[in-house]
């Protein structure tokens, strides 16, 4: 960490910010006129996300694991952080089942931050929850303060962070806020096997083949443009009211995995194609959208990126020889 960071800024840490969402974010923050410390151990982030960064004074990149304290640590002691975005997890459907013992490692990361928090100054700290913590939904929309069903180790895990958060918000002072992410989509998220629908749906048309929707496509999620999740985590860490919340962040606008594979199809300009319904032993939940009311009352803050707009600009970033 031999690069100095220019004086008079807020400083603010983001854990996993070579990933999908964490280079988006630390891209706004800079842009914002913000400090940014950018901390990734690259198993799935990628360098390539935040290499436009890399010569700008206010950025600086730092190579390690969020769930070692000893590489955490310095982080904390060398600069006075005024936030932190706690980004860092192993992420992706088929990832995380393949590794559901690397995804609880990701509790000594959540424990990490928390402590240094508390230890170095009190940063606020958002944390990158899950729609996943519903898990089956017991109700529709599904409401921060309704039954949570988790299903899988990862969304254990991210339960858990929540509960840990709101603990030291309590006991400690420290302001905190959880997020609870539906599905986000956009430029720079992974299109492999490892990846999310949107991405693999993408890579599939623009490679002239079918998309393929398992079961009868009529299964919904609420999808998130990458942007206007980086705009809810921003006004998150800057509103005072979130502190101690849980919010979910949608749209509150279900979509049909039939009709998404339709959309990409279409702005695409692949017209030919149709999606292919195949079979599937795996078992997914059927619907997942959710009630947005406090992300309404306490961001004032509403996604409001059109599908069609979102697909177009994360296909134009395929189309580039991105994968």
């Amino acid at each position: 960490m031999a690069k100095k960071l220019q004086n008079n800024k807020r400083i603010f840490l983001v854990t996993g910010g070579a990933g999908f969402i964490g280079s988006h974010l630390c891209e706004r923050m800079i842009n914002e006129g913000n400090k940014v410390v950018c901390f990734d151990n690259l198993s799935t982030g990628r360098f390539e996300n935040v290499s436009p960064l890399k010569n700008n004074p206010n950025f600086i990149f730092v190579k390690g694991d969020a769930n070692k304290i000893k590489d955490i640590e310095p982080v904390f002691k060398e600069f006075k952080l005024d936030g932190v975005f706690h980004y860092a997890a192993v992420v992706g459907v088929k990832r995380t089942i393949e590794n559901p013992l690397a995804v609880l490692q990701d509790i000594e990361g959540i424990k990490n931050i928390l402590e240094l928090s508390v230890k170095y100054g009190k940063p606020k700290i958002v944390f990158s929850s899950s729609s996943e913590v519903y898990g089956e939904p017991k109700e529709l929309p599904e409401k921060e303060d309704g039954c949570v069903n988790p299903l899988t180790p990862y969304a254990v895990v991210k339960l858990a962070g929540e509960k840990f958060l709101e603990s030291y918000w309590q006991k400690y002072g420290l302001k905190t806020c959880a997020l609870r992410f539906f599905n986000v989509y956009g430029p720079r998220q992974e299109s492999s096997d490892y990846g999310f629908v949107v991405g693999i749906f993408i890579k599939q048309v623009l490679g002239g083949k079918r998309p393929t929707v398992f079961g009868d496509g009529s299964q919904t999620r609420d999808f998130v443009y990458v942007k206007d999740n980086v705009e809810a985590s921003i006004r998150a860490m800057q509103s005072e009211s979130a502190n101690g919340q849980v919010i979910n962040v949608g749209t509150g606008r279900p979509l049909t995995i039939y009709d998404l594979a339709n959309s990409v199809i279409l702005c695409s300009g692949k017209k030919d194609l149709k999606p292919e319904l195949a079979k599937t032993k795996r078992i997914d939940v059927k619907h997942r959208f959710p009630e947005i009311g406090k992300l309404l009352k306490l961001l004032k803050f509403h996604p409001n990126t059109p599908i069609n707009d979102g697909l177009r600009e994360t296909i134009d970033y395929y189309k580039n020889g991105n994968v």
